[in-house]
């Protein structure tokens, strides 16, 4: 006997937080309720996701998370001379100039990637020898057999994607399409998604 399932709401019939993050929202929706109610609809999905649950709750059109405290730091990223020596201050950018560095002491074929900008913006204090360091390490890592890349964290669709596949090897991207659909459409603590082996249930 099947279970009775919650039909997802119109968005602009929820009324506090909670009941917002318990919805997969497309961020295109989100932007037209946060213009709708006169909030920045500018952003990420989840930064808007989060501007409209405070707003729901609290009637307060600033987010808290709006309000970043200026970088002390007047280091310039752009055009300052980098050395390995060269400290990683709150003032960080990937510029160009940061780009030449590393191609000069890690090789033509660096790139930025998710893990490595992270791991600059959470190290400051830190050496640009540091970081070459690291970045040397995450590169060995990828080139092992077997590694996966990290999906970043709000591209939900290609998470289920990979999981989908990877534990249902005989289905197609008809079926990842098909289960992605009615897995949105349930209500989840956060309105993040993430797969199960019983989301084939749901057909």
């Amino acid at each position: 006997m099947s279970k009775t399932r919650e039909n997802r709401p119109e968005i602009t019939t929820v009324t506090n937080g909670t009941e917002l993050r318990r919805w997969y929202w497309t961020k295109s929706e989100l932007v037209a309720q946060a213009k709708a109610l006169g909030l920045r609809a500018t952003g990420g999905k989840f930064t808007i996701l989060d501007r409209l649950a405070h707003y729901l709750d609290t009637g307060e059109k600033t987010w808290p998370g709006e309000v970043r405290s200026k970088p002390r730091s007047k280091f310039d990223w752009h055009s300052a001379e980098l050395t390995p020596e060269t400290v990683i201050t709150d003032s960080y950018r990937n510029s160009q100039n940061v780009r030449r560095f590393f191609r000069a002491h890690t090789g033509d074929g660096f790139k930025f990637n998710i893990a490595f900008m992270t791991w600059m913006k959470d190290n400051t204090g830190k050496t640009l020898a540091d970081a070459v360091e690291e970045y040397l390490s995450q590169k060995a890592e990828t080139a092992q057999p077997g590694f996966q890349s990290e999906i970043a964290h709000h591209n939900q669709f290609n998470r289920y994607t990979r999981d989908f596949l990877a534990d249902n090897p005989d289905k197609t991207m008809r079926d990842v399409r098909k289960f992605w659909a009615l897995k949105r459409d349930m209500p989840s603590e956060d309105g993040r998604h993430v797969y199960h082996k019983s989301d084939l249930d749901l057909d």
